[in-house]
């Protein structure tokens, strides 16, 4: 009886511990957000214009840029699938930029630049359904732009 108590227990806490690591585990784009955001702070002051490849420590070949207001199934239809937190922008100045690698989500970036510390803006004569794209091979230099403290890419 003892050891079916034992092993009962110890299924119960491999269980907890597996469900609290994948609680913790971040996903791709959000880990990535955060690798480009570091890269971007970290332009120096001198630096006036940027490749956008520069600042992306990530592969990815199209991102979209959506303006203040983009329905979430706008953007869903517009990247080809849906995927978890995404947030509709409620304000004009907000980000809402995707980065996508084979068709995949890789980078998210979402919010206000001065929450955020930095912010990425761009149109392009590529429209699609809802949003503005910029593919891999395109002029992808930015203007690097400073206001308090937070960095402005503005192609």
């Amino acid at each position: 009886m003892k050891s079916k108590k034992t092993i009962v227990i110890i299924a119960f806490g491999i269980i907890c511990i597996t469900i609290f690591i994948n609680l913790l585990k971040k996903d791709i784009w959000i880990v990535n957000e955060e690798l480009l955001k570091e890269e971007v702070l970290s332009i120096e002051n001198s630096v006036e214009t940027i490749n956008l490849l520069d600042v992306t420590p990530f592969d990815w070949d199209e991102v979209y840029s959506f303006g203040p207001y983009t329905p979430k199934e706008d953007i869903y239809e517009t990247v080809g699938y849906k995927w978890d937190t995404i947030s509709e922008t409620v304000n004009e100045g907000m980000n809402q930029i995707v980065f996508l690698n084979d068709g995949k989500v890789v980078c998210y970036l979402y919010g206000y630049p001065e929450n955020n510390g930095y912010g990425i803006s761009f149109e392009s004569e590529n429209y699609k359904d809802a949003g503005y794209m910029l593919y891999i091979k395109d002029d992808l230099n930015f203007q690097v732009e400073r206001s308090d403290s937070v960095v402005y890419l503005r192609n």
